[in-house]
């Protein structure tokens, strides 16, 4: 049965270089990289003059494939900016609530738009959420986004990479369903998707986001809007840095109340996953740093 895997996941590697777009391995029934990180790199073979990450050593060129999948069952990451795609990625929410999934709250988008929901290749993830392939627009270069369109929906395009049909993840196979044609991003949502994201405006008013004080509420939200984008930004390596930064930097500004803790955690948690991080990477430092925050400016609160 390894062995038959192993093929299995090898074909479904090459399928995808032959449509061009550049693979990588990921970690045997895992979503995360097989390849090492910036401060473990060994500066040998393709890192001698300098790391490589995992979006430039991505490939099209089967023999590297064939190579890179001879020594194990490796999951296929599919690097979406280089291989000119922009994925919708619709979740599933946590077993423990009932929110609606990204499917519903995608659909709900394209009711308040205006707009049909389009139709183009469909993966259905492991976990039961959906993958949508897009021909990423050539004159904006795109990148990752987490919730900018609604809630449980993300995209990823360049600095980002999905999983790729054909990969098995806690038993479960990644695979096509519904249409198989690629079909170009549709202009309204590029439109959407080119920053500021709609969504990252209006968490950054008073009615979204629990502002105080007139000038000291514009100061919050555009510190807010920078510090979630200094987080979604940052490079391999120095991502959880930037988390702890981030969050100490916003901690002060809710101990004088100028922002909701909760707030803060959702801005620094969409930035963070906009880079590519998972919950278990980022959601212990947000705490940490949140509360060494706090009580290192508890004297900064204001009274009305």
């Amino acid at each position: 049965m390894p062995q038959e895997l192993r093929s299995m996941l090898l074909r479904a590697a090459l399928d995808a270089a032959e449509r061009g777009w550049p693979v990588f391995p990921l970690r045997p029934g895992d979503k995360r990289p097989a390849l090492h990180g910036e401060t473990r790199c060994p500066h040998t073979g393709p890192c001698r003059a300098g790391h490589v990450k995992w979006e430039e050593r991505a490939t099209t060129d089967p023999e590297r494939i064939r190579r890179a999948w001879s020594a194990g069952p490796f999951n296929i990451g599919l690097a979406t900016g280089p291989a000119g795609l922009l994925v919708v990625d619709l979740d599933k929410p946590k077993s423990n609530t009932d929110a609606p999934d990204g499917a519903t709250t995608f659909q709900a988008l394209c009711e308040r738009t205006g707009q049909p929901a389009p139709t183009t290749r469909t993966i259905r993830t492991a976990s039961g959420g959906t993958h949508l392939y897009f021909t990423a627009p050539a004159a904006a270069r795109l990148h990752n986004t987490a919730g900018a369109l609604a809630p449980l929906v993300d995209t990823r395009a360049w600095g980002g990479y999905v999983v790729a049909a054909g990969s098995h993840v806690n038993g479960a196979r990644y695979e096509t369903c519904g249409p198989t044609l690629l079909n170009p991003l549709p202009d309204w949502l590029r439109t959407l998707l080119i920053p500021p994201h709609p969504r990252t405006r209006t968490t950054t008013t008073t009615a979204a986001v629990p502002l105080r004080r007139g000038s000291a509420s514009s100061y919050a939200a555009a510190a807010l809007r920078n510090e979630e984008a200094a987080v979604a930004s940052a490079p391999e390596g120095q991502r959880n840095a930037a988390v702890v930064r981030a969050t100490r930097a916003l901690g002060r500004l809710v101990a004088s109340g100028d922002l909701d803790r909760a707030v803060v955690e959702a801005a620094i948690s969409r930035g963070a996953e906009a880079a590519g991080q998972k919950p278990h990477e980022y959601r212990s430092a947000i705490t940490s740093a949140l509360n060494w925050s706090i009580q290192q400016n508890s004297g900064t609160r204001k009274t009305a």
